[in-house]
């Protein structure tokens, strides 16, 4: 499965039939043909979203059933992608919210919390935030993979902080996000 990001030019695809590639690959994952997004790799998934266009990306954002999906698989995977050592001392609560979404006020909602040197993240929204960050699915995904100047987000207003400022700038900075492959 490794070699899947490179095997399809999904430069060449255009916003349909890259939905219907990755709605293909989220189907075989229900019918338990073994194939799945969560059994790619994360090297595969931040190439994927290297190769990606941003109308290709917008389209997964605009996409119910995929947005969910990417969401889910992104916040399952950063525990096991956090560099405690990175985070000694470090205590809060971040929430997430995501722009044209299902959930109250047109957003989707996420919480990762970072605590004892453990980072959980869930939909449960059970804790009361440090930060609140305010992002578009698109984007999100983009710096979730590495594949965005989180910096730069921050600055054109793309990523919006309301409470503490300092846990969302250095949030990036406990977690091993592999780099994109021949970039």
């Amino acid at each position: 499965m490794n070699g899947f990001a490179e095997k399809i030019d999904l430069t060449r695809l255009n916003r349909e039939q890259f939905v219907q590639v990755l709605e293909t690959l989220h189907m075989l994952g229900d019918t338990g043909a073994g194939i799945e997004l969560s059994s790619l790799s994360t090297q595969v998934l931040v190439d994927i979203v290297r190769r990606a266009s941003k109308e290709q990306l917008k389209s997964i954002a605009d996409h119910p059933e995929l947005r969910a999906v990417f969401l889910d698989e992104i916040f399952a995977r950063m525990s096991h992608h956090f560099l405690p050592e990175r985070a000694k001392h470090v205590d809060f609560v971040v929430s997430w919210r995501f722009s044209d979404g299902d959930g109250e006020d047109g957003f989707d909602r996420f919480q990762t919390v970072i605590e004892d040197g453990v980072c959980v993240s869930s939909a449960d929204l059970a804790r009361t935030p440090d930060t609140t960050i305010t992002v578009s699915v698109d984007d999100f995904i983009r710096m979730a993979t590495g594949n965005a100047a989180v910096a730069a987000m921050f600055v054109t207003g793309k990523v919006k902080v309301k409470g503490e400022y300092a846990p969302a700038v250095r949030f990036s900075s406990y977690f091993d996000i592999p780099k994109p492959s021949g970039a």
